[in-house]
């Protein structure tokens, strides 16, 4: 890989600094300065330092953001898109939003050029479950939860049974939890739709083994723990290297 490109991948600004930084002298390849930004190196097998430092390399990037309301879950779009919530430090080429919310829907969102994880993430076949906590107008009673627990007749589809927890565990509530294991267009608005109720607020708290840190404010973001990585790799059924390269699929809310 060119040298440039890993220390690009490894968080240095941009590429045009990465080259600055090299054709400074300030950077070696296993103890060796390096002044042609397309040398080429293993970063997994070789020492790359900048300043003496050695950069920390990921064969690929894991973000989690607290998305905000007002943003586009999308890579280009019109409007703003979740992707210019990340510094150019972090953005990579190939990252993606891995499931995407609507626009005014917030929370948990998976950024990551790991396409082959995505695609498993989202496929219909997998039925990865996602949680949201939502707030409605009128609050849902009995039949409500019968229906969104039982499945919901949309007309073009019925839903797979939803989990719906409830705000202190009573109804009629106005306010609480639904995990649903499918992602069809505004899905979970057309469930409480159905039922006679219309969702004011959606935000996602879990997908997956992955759980929304509550220390991130709406826009901030952060890479995933080890743990988090090795439960997302675990939920693709193996290492991201030995997989092949996938697609997103979408899942808007």
């Amino acid at each position: 890989m060119r040298l440039d490109r890993i220390l690009r991948e490894a968080g240095v600004e941009s590429r045009g600094e990465a080259v600055k930084r090299i054709r400074a002298r300030r950077v070696t390849v296993n103890g060796v300065t390096v002044t042609d930004p397309a040398a080429h190196a293993d970063p997994a097998a070789d020492i790359i330092a900048v300043d003496g430092t050695p950069v920390a390399w990921r064969r690929f990037a894991y973000v989690m953001l607290r998305k905000p309301a007002g943003y586009v879950s999308a890579t280009e779009d019109r409007g703003p898109t979740v992707m210019e919530l990340l510094p150019a430090s972090v953005r990579r080429p190939g990252m993606f939003p891995c499931g995407r919310l609507d626009i005014d829907t917030t929370g948990l969102l998976l950024i990551t050029d790991d396409g082959a994880l995505g695609h498993f993430l989202l496929s219909p076949r997998r039925h990865v479950a996602k949680t949201y906590r939502f707030t409605c107008d009128p609050p849902i009673g009995e039949d409500a939860l019968r229906a969104l627990c039982g499945g919901v007749d949309l007309g073009d589809f019925v839903t797979a049974p939803a989990e719906l927890a409830p705000d202190g565990g009573t109804l009629p509530a106005s306010s609480g939890e639904i995990t649903v294991c499918e992602g069809k267009f505004h899905q979970i608005k057309r469930m409480f739709a159905a039922c006679g109720s219309t969702v004011l607020t959606l935000e996602r708290v879990r997908f997956g083994p992955l759980t929304l840190d509550e220390a991130l404010a709406p826009g901030e973001w952060r890479y995933l723990t080890e743990a988090e990585e090795e439960a997302l790799r675990a939920a693709g059924r193996g290492t991201p290297e030995k997989r092949e390269s996938g697609r997103e699929s979408p899942d808007r809310r």
